[in-house]
């Protein structure tokens, strides 16, 4: 038994290290030697001797990077080195003077040549990682510079950061601090509000935002949901390694598995970093995160430990920042648009303006009550920002330049589409239409159907079923596969090779899973994560029709608000006959393994002290293969604490709450 036992933990270890490597290779290399069906067998086989083996599971594993509990508050960390701002200049004199008064300060003169790092800044939120011995062990935001929020279970969901350090050769420092920003993508940023304004939430207003308020999460598992990302430019302390420049500490990040700062590098003058502000401000549009100007920080450690700090920030570092991306122009007018779930939305129509290097002619107003706050009228002049690939969005009228002749936006109180009597549900921030025929509803509705996240119809874009909707050759998206070849060949730019290929894509999205079919579906509330939570617990479409609200709700991530809106779209017959018409037309799925009940579902258990006959993986495995809940802190919810010898301050406050506590022997009693 000992042998086999050697055998697996061996095998684990090999996955765990081959892992690893890919990962290495895919986040911080960007050069993947698998694919991602040969990376997720490994993943998949990892998984499978863990839950097998739960002893041999480690805290780095790469299967670990799941959300913990739900926490009530932050906790707080101080930073072994303070986290300081930058200075900033704003012109290229400006920065020429930074230079003069750096080599004064070092006692050169001011036409003498240094060495500085050149890197974009990027607008997200600041983060120290922490790891010791080669396992990451804490992660705090700035803070104050000083301390920070401890956030460390949030940040172990963010997939490019690796739990423990990776080496192609060498050990791990004993201590190191890496320094970064967590961030969001901006088609990521632009996916999340799209759905948070089809959902009737408050939109974020840049990425910058939409990353802290992922990070800031109590619940990890938002986090995990949320496709944060992460790059990293400095270090705090370090133990046993001695670096002479700030270029090493970042290719020493690389290779320790975390992914630097692109496009960073070497300047030998302030020739080449002028050269490098410019390049870098011509590329800015086409980078997938957002950045605000230039970071340069003189190379040569020992200089930087001459220079020193002033109070808020460092002598040998300064941010050179880019113009702001806003303009101004004159609102001609607001339409409203109507999307996929009968959201109502203002659209500005502008006089066209170049707004950072793109011609802008209309911007985001957001919804009824962005306008009511922002008191934007036609005819005003206004501010438009538009910041890389986000939808250009109005900021703010110019009140002093108005002149007694611009005209009150009016609110609208039916569809402009279908013209139904519009409704504002309580809560909510956007009127809808309610009319599920709405001619706009039913375009966008088709488009999310074939999108990726649904049925995956390549070559099935909005152009495309925009035209068959107005020719009248679809009514609805299980029409699209009673289509036939002839049915597209009078489209624009349509060939018959062309026509051919999307039928065969139609006809191959027949075959799908039971989640894509109903995040395709557009059941309000309903995104791709929750579609998989409901596969993972009903098996047919007639099943999760039939189930009452308040059972669905009460599955773990539903709630009610989400539970109404699936009891709403099954009662609705137009839905009923869609889904018929798309049964009668072959689509077909294949659902997840039901998740079964068992007898400890629903509780929450809290292990304290030592057990004598189960290891605490072992007694947590246990706990989960009957459908319980192990959590690493005692609450009211908490269902049972399990006392070991020695118990610590779990157990007390076990009885400060009246939660109820059992000894080993009746704990395997309940386990049988």
């Amino acid at each position: 038994m000992a042998d086999q036992s050697e055998e697996v933990l061996k095998k684990i270890e090999e996955l765990r290290k081959a892992i690893r490597h890919h990962n290495y290779l895919y986040y911080v290399k960007d050069s993947p030697e698998l694919s991602d069906t040969e990376y997720d067998l490994l993943f998949d086989e990892l998984s499978r001797l863990e839950a097998q083996y739960p002893e041999f599971i480690t805290p780095d594993s790469p299967t670990q990077k799941v959300g913990a509990e739900p926490l009530e508050s932050f906790g707080v960390l101080e930073h072994r080195v303070p986290m300081l701002s930058l200075s900033k200049v704003n012109t290229e004199q400006e920065f020429r003077d930074f230079h003069r008064r750096v080599t004064e300060l070092l006692g050169y003169s001011a036409d003498t040549e240094l060495e500085y790092v050149a890197e974009p800044k990027l607008d997200g939120l600041s983060i120290e990682l922490v790891y010791e011995k080669g396992i990451l062990t804490s992660a705090s935001t700035r803070g104050d510079g000083v301390r920070g929020e401890e956030v460390t279970n949030n940040v172990k969901t963010i997939r490019s950061i690796p739990l423990s350090l990776f080496q192609e050769s060498g050990s791990s420092p004993p201590l190191i601090e890496i320094r970064g920003e967590v961030i969001y993508h901006k088609d990521d940023f632009n996916r999340l509000n799209r759905q948070r304004e089809a959902d009737g939430k408050p939109l974020f207003a840049n990425p910058r935002n939409a990353a802290a308020g992922s990070l800031r999460q109590l619940d990890p598992g938002i986090t995990r949901r949320r496709p944060l990302d992460a790059f990293f430019y400095d270090l705090g302390t370090i133990e046993g390694i001695t670096l002479q420049t700030h270029y090493e500490q970042l290719e020493l990040i690389s290779s320790l598995g975390l992914k630097t700062i692109p496009h960073y590098v070497l300047c030998h003058n302030v020739n080449d970093i002028v050269n490098y502000f410019k390049k870098i401000e011509g590329i800015r549009e086409a980078l997938n995160f957002e950045i605000d100007g230039v970071v340069i920080k003189v190379n040569k450690l020992d200089y930087q430990i001459s220079l020193g700090e002033l109070s808020r920030s460092p002598r040998w570092a300064v941010a050179w920042k880019f113009v702001p991306e806003e303009s101004t122009t004159v609102l001609k007018d607001v339409v409203w648009n109507v999307g996929r779930t009968g959201a109502v939305t203002p659209v500005a129509i502008l006089d066209p303006v170049q707004v950072g290097g793109v011609e802008v002619k209309r911007a985001s107003l957001h919804n009824e009550d962005e306008l009511q706050r922002k008191g934007v009228k036609i005819g005003d002049t206004v501010v438009i920002r538009r910041a890389g690939d986000v939808i250009p969005e109005v900021i703010k009228p110019l009140t002093e330049m108005r002149t007694g002749v611009e005209i009150e936006i009016e609110i609208p109180t039916h569809c402009p589409v279908c013209h139904s009597t519009l409704v504002r549900p309580d809560g909510e921030v956007i009127r809808r239409c309610p009319n599920v025929s709405c001619p706009a509803q039913v375009a966008e509705s088709i488009i999310h159907f074939a999108s990726k996240g649904g049925m995956d119809i390549d070559g099935l874009g909005p152009k495309l079923i925009l035209q068959m909707l107005e020719k009248g050759i679809i009514k609805d998206a299980a029409d699209l596969y009673f289509l036939k070849k002839a049915d597209l060949i009078p489209m624009e730019r349509m060939g018959d090779k062309l026509a051919q290929n999307i039928i065969d894509s139609i006809q191959a999205s027949k075959n799908t899973t039971f989640s894509r079919l109903i995040y395709a579906l557009g059941i309000r509330n309903v995104g791709e994560h929750l579609a998989k939570v409901l596969e993972s617990h009903f098996s047919s479409m007639e099943e999760l029709k039939n189930t009452p609200q308040e059972e669905l709700q009460a599955i773990d991530e539903i709630g009610p608000i989400v539970g109404e809106s699936i009891n709403f779209f099954f009662q609705d017959k137009q839905n009923l006959n869609l889904l018929d018409k798309l049964f009668k037309a072959g689509v077909t799925f294949k659902v997840a393994e039901k998740a079964q009940i068992q007898e400890l579902t629903g509780k929450t258990f809290v292990l304290t002290g030592a057990l004598e006959h189960l290891t605490r993986d072992k007694a947590k495995a246990e706990i989960e293969n009957r459908g319980g809940k192990v959590t690493s802190s005692v609450s009211k919810k908490t269902d049972y604490v399990v006392v070991g010898a020695d118990p610590g301050s779990k157990y007390d406050k076990a009885l400060e709450l009246k939660v109820t506590t059992i000894s080993e022997e009746e704990f395997l009693e309940m386990l049988g």
